[in-house]
């Protein structure tokens, strides 16, 4: 968790320890703050950490490993949709007669410790099935192949109604189940001590806790012998494969192991959402995870988390502020919030390009112990 310690600008530096210890305070007490402007901002924050984890996974294919991905939201849709079709009414639905075969004449509703691997085992199959015809692919010619994946993907979404109804097509699929912990249901508020605690508390902390395995699992991936392949491989492929790494093999795990995360909160957000549809899987979300990463800093964990915190929370933030000033001054709202966010994604790459290049939070150096690191700068 050293990396976290980058999230503040001066503690971190000097004292990391600090640092740390202040992030994962603000973490914890982020919703208690948030409730007190209301229930959308917990929202914004549960939203935040979803866009977290399909930032970290991007962060494995284009950060570590080097390659263009702008169809990363695929992954993230094939997550939803596995759980849509195993945790709702939707399979009896479209197939009544083999539903009352099974004995599942009210769908089919697994538990999430079977619907989650399903899901992220589809999105690495999908990661795969993607990885091998680019294999001799990469920049410009890359990023248009991904861009084509990530469009058919979405595509099929909306018309895989007809014949057979499988994702119930434009319309979408709801009425999908909440994430369920055992007999705890997450989606349903309690009383405690005459307090009411609202179901986004608790699912912000479930995803809290996703966020944290992803970290951890990623921090000791990139200090491995796959993270060294990767940097070699994104540093000169060639040298990489002179010196005995297998190429196709470390490209398609990247593929792969990014996909197992958008594949994850995919369910997550299919879960939390209670509907899934095409239009949430749309391109723009695939940049706008994109720009997560290039704005936080591409092959950094702390990168990839401010990214995606700064990147979710600014829009609303503006979506509250620049309304009623546009209504103040001119009578009339004259820009659409959603045009807002992508003035804000624009504006934070230019100025990103222009004054940091490495991103908010750049990576120094990315594939070497914490420790070596701290050696290093004090020998010098």
């Amino acid at each position: 968790m050293n990396e976290l310690a980058e999230l503040v600008p001066y503690l971190g530096k000097h004292k990391p320890r600090a640092a740390r210890a202040l992030v994962i305070l603000l973490a914890l007490v982020a919703p208690l703050i948030a409730i007190m402007f209301g229930r959308t901002w917990v929202r914004v924050l549960d939203f935040a950490l979803l866009y977290m984890m399909l930032a970290l996974g991007l962060n494995l294919v284009v950060g570590y490993a080097g390659l263009l991905d702008l169809g990363y939201i695929a992954f993230y849709a094939v997550g939803a949709y596995t759980w849509a079709f195993l945790a709702s009414p939707h399979f009896a639905e479209a197939f009544p007669a083999l539903a009352a075969g099974l004995g599942a004449a009210d769908g089919i509703h697994l538990p999430f410790w079977l619907v989650l691997p399903v899901g992220a085992a589809l999105a690495a199959m999908a990661g795969i099935i993607l990885g091998f015809p680019v294999l001799r692919l990469r920049g410009d010619y890359l990023a248009i192949v991904t861009l084509g994946f990530g469009e058919i993907v979405r595509i099929f979404m909306n018309n895989l109604n007809y014949p057979v109804n499988i994702t119930n097509g434009p319309q979408g699929i709801n009425l999908l189940d909440s994430m369920n912990l055992f007999g705890w249901d997450l989606a349903r508020s309690i009383k405690l001590w005459g307090v009411k605690i609202d179901s986004l508390f608790f699912y912000y902390y479930f995803f809290l806790l996703c966020v944290v395995g992803s970290i951890l699992f990623i921090q000791r991936l990139q200090i491995s012998r796959i993270g060294r392949a990767w940097a070699a491989m994104r540093d000169d492929e060639l040298a990489a494969k002179a010196i005995g790494i297998n190429i196709r093999n470390m490209k398609l795990l990247a593929f792969a192991l990014g996909a197992t995360f958008g594949g994850v909160a995919g369910g997550l957000f299919g879960a939390f959402q209670g509907f899934v549809s095409p239009e949430s899987f749309s391109l723009m979300e695939s940049i706008a995870v994109l720009v997560m990463v290039v704005f936080g800093g591409m092959g950094n964990i702390a990168g990839a988390i401010a990214g995606a915190l700064i990147l979710t929370a600014l829009p609303e933030i503006l979506r509250h502020i620049a309304l009623p000033i546009q209504q103040a001054l001119f009578g009339q709202v004259l820009l659409d919030p959603e045009v807002l966010r992508m003035l804000l994604y624009s504006l934070a790459m230019i100025l990103m390009m222009l004054l940091r290049p490495g991103g908010l939070i750049p990576a120094h150096a990315r594939y070497s112990r914490p420790e070596f690191i701290a050696a290093g700068e004090a020998r010098a």
